[in-house]
């Protein structure tokens, strides 16, 4: 840092190049035109050359300072907009929220519903963390978390959202085939979802063995995440295990339908968690009132 000079010196510096003379440069900074000479002399015997040439009038910039005027402009605009962007976050603290989620979570139901939101409170930010596993633990950053499970969480106030349901789905066709020809729902190409952290998210073989059904085959098109999974339904390629938060509204646009009676209740749900730091929040309580509202438009 020994190679920078003051940054007095540098803001006298690039207002004389900007304002094109010191007299002008004098007027503005509030200081006499003496000081404003004396800066300049300063920043030169800093730099080790002339970065005026006074022999001309109007002065001009040699082609040192031509140089130094650039990178003074570009990092006074960089630290203008750091400025900025730091109040901006600032100024965001107070409005904005960050709720976590898994990626089928947000894709399939909290960002089709966010709209309406944000059409009520326009001045609230909502940021969507979409994570590619289940929220075990909460990170540091998280005001809220939308989870799958029994609800024994102890990190924040957690209260239900809707209670989940599974039921195995497919395109219309393909499902409309199949009870034309009375086949089981183990004979179709399954569609299976696995990754890491989803053991209590129940597959085909709970199902099956929920329902009485003799063990699925092995064999099926396997995905990561349910939103590869819906995709493949929709493609016709297999039924998938439906949850209501990922496939309801496919199913009520009939993109998707379910298999007759096959619907279960595993005495799951989602559950909303608050942390402690967001209580404080001014615009937790309405977030939370409106997610819980929403919830309950989800019951079955």
């Amino acid at each position: 840092m020994d190679r920078l000079p003051p940054l007095r010196l540098l803001t006298v510096f690039e207002t004389v190049e900007r304002h094109g003379s010191m007299r002008a440069a004098a007027g503005i900074l509030n200081v006499s035109l003496p000081a404003v000479s004396q800066s300049l002399k300063s920043l030169e015997d800093h730099v080790g050359v002339a970065l005026f040439d006074r022999s001309s009038r109007p002065v001009q910039l040699t082609s040192a300072g031509q140089l130094l005027a650039t990178s003074v402009r570009e990092g006074i605009g960089l630290i203008a907009e750091s400025i900025d962007s730091i109040r901006a976050m600032a100024a965001d603290q107070d409005r904005a929220l960050t709720v976590a989620c898994t990626v089928g979570m947000a894709t399939h139901w909290l960002m089709p519903r966010l709209s309406a939101f944000y059409g009520e409170h326009p001045e609230i930010l909502i940021n969507v963390q979409a994570m590619p596993s289940d929220l075990n633990r909460p990170t540091p950053g998280m005001d809220m978390l939308l989870r799958y499970g029994d609800g024994r969480w102890s990190e924040g106030r957690t209260q239900v959202l809707f209670p989940e349901r599974i039921c195995p789905v497919g395109k219309p066709e393909l499902v409309e085939k199949m009870l034309r020809q009375d086949a089981e729902i183990t004979s179709a190409p399954l569609i299976h979802v696995e990754f890491e952290g989803a053991r209590h998210w129940a597959g085909w073989a709970e199902y099956c063995r929920a329902r009485g059904l003799p063990s699925p085959p092995r064999r099926g098109m396997r995905f990561n995440t349910y939103v590869q999974a819906v995709q493949a339904a929709l493609a016709g390629q297999g039924l998938m295990l439906g949850w209501r938060s990922i496939t309801d509204q496919l199913v009520a646009d009939e993109r998707l339908v379910q298999w007759p009676d096959g619907e279960i209740d595993l005495g799951t749900a989602y559950y909303l968690t608050v942390m402690p730091q967001a209580e404080r929040h001014p615009a937790c309580g309405l977030f939370t009132e409106w997610l819980l509202a929403k919830g309950a438009d989800h019951q079955p």
